[in-house]
């Protein structure tokens, strides 16, 4: 399997999200506008694999979300054209942020379902599942913690 991210191309399973080459960021930084309904949740979000000062009593697994996005015509066109000039694509920032958004409410409604109050270690992975169509796919580690 072949995906685009940016102007790096992976092979293989999905890679972790990340808009460098490094680590993926940590869920800390994300800010409530990219996440809103989430972070404001009865649900703790955490990219480590604890809760500081809570202990897990309860383990419920893998859970995830995902979201399949096609890019528009109208954004393509305004990227083309930005790429020449240089600059934020805004078109693709915002895709990207909706698409943060959905497949992280996709991930907490699994984990609320399972009776879930926290969910740990979230990462984000992205791929490439057909021409100009993108999946953005969130996981993590469903607990109960106290």
């Amino acid at each position: 399997m072949l995906g685009e991210f940016g102007d790096r191309r992976v092979r293989g399973q999905a890679q972790e999200f990340s808009p460098h080459t490094g680590p993926a960021p940590e869920l800390s930084r994300i800010s409530s506008a990219i996440i809103p309904n989430v972070m404001r949740s009865d649900i703790i979000l955490t990219n480590i694999d604890s809760v500081p000062g809570k202990t897990v009593v309860e383990h419920f697994g893998l859970v995830q979300g995902a979201t399949i996005r096609a890019k528009h015509i109208g954004t393509d066109t305004l990227a083309a054209l930005k790429n020449i000039v240089g600059g934020e694509l805004k078109g693709y920032t915002k895709l990207l942020q909706e698409s943060r958004q959905e497949a992280t409410e996709r991930m907490v409604e699994q984990a609320k379902e399972l009776g879930a109050n926290a969910v740990i270690n979230i990462r984000f992975a992205t791929s490439s599942v057909a021409k100009g169509a993108a999946e953005l796919f969130a996981y993590g580690t469903a607990v109960r913690v106290k």
